[in-house]
């Protein structure tokens, strides 16, 4: 079963409060909360399971949102991802402080608030603690991608929503040209990125580069040969390179 993921809104200003739940509900994410200022959120905090905080620096209380991130930091081992609308180095300087796991300029798009979201969550996972903060000096590249990974699905975009797919229901996936093409049974998704650098993303006991083309998900394969595997409909073929490690793979 998946496990969404939880996420506390701090944030002073209601329509923007608003914009940004309906935002992240469109992804897929649950909202835990959505407040105001630092003794609201402080309490969410001690009576909810969260698992990422969004934080408006400047709140509606004497507390600030960098105070609430030196709270999470003595009190909490979750990530948080600061938002504003200042980016001067002053700002910049002042949070980088509270190691934050982000830190994201209004205005924003959906598709940059979902990506400071997933690389916060990614960063956090991979390093156990919040010793791994962003860096604030550049914008990441990954600011760019348009498919985001959790722990047993992946994110990928379709016209203006980001749509999770689970691992085990992706089939194979197929290169072409700057695209892939992510099929699943129902239907396909196109995904800015090079197939390598998906490959990395998903499961290595499942997922294997049968071609330089395409990976496939083993457990979808209904039937194969030196040449080729049959996955649904499609005949997948498989490399020189790649024959014997996938046939390995397939206890052959």
């Amino acid at each position: 079963m998946d496990q969404t993921v939880r996420i506390l809104i701090v944030e002073d200003n209601v329509i923007i409060a608003d914009d940004m739940q309906s935002m992240l509900e469109e992804i897929g994410y649950e909202i835990v909360s959505s407040v105001m200022a630092f003794e609201q959120a402080v309490k969410v905090l001690a009576e909810n399971e969260v698992d990422l905080v969004l934080i408006d620096i400047v709140l509606a209380s004497d507390k600030t949102g960098i105070d609430l991130g030196k709270h999470i930091r003595e009190k909490y081992n979750i990530p948080f991802v600061f938002i504003t609308s200042n980016s001067d180095r002053a700002t910049v300087e002042s949070a980088k402080l509270v190691k934050p796991n982000g830190y994201l300029v209004k205005p924003f798009e959906q598709q940059d608030l979902y990506t400071a979201i997933e690389i916060a969550l990614s960063n956090f996972s991979e390093s156990g603690s919040h010793d791994s903060s962003t860096n604030f000096d550049s914008q990441s590249e990954e600011n760019t991608s348009s498919s985001g990974i959790l722990k047993d699905s992946i994110f990928v975009k379709k016209q203006h929503l980001y749509y999770r797919i689970p691992f085990k229901d992706i089939m194979y996936i197929k290169a072409d040209n700057v695209y892939l093409e992510v099929y699943t049974k129902e239907q396909m998704f196109l995904v800015r990125s090079p197939l390598k650098d998906y490959l990395e993303k998903l499961p290595s006991n499942s997922f294997f580069r049968s071609h330089k083309s395409y990976i496939i998900n083993v457990e979808h394969v209904m039937a194969v040969n030196a040449k080729d595997v049959l996955i649904g409909d499609e005949l997948i073929p498989i490399s020189k390179d790649f024959k014997d490690f996938i046939l390995k793979a397939m206890n052959l």
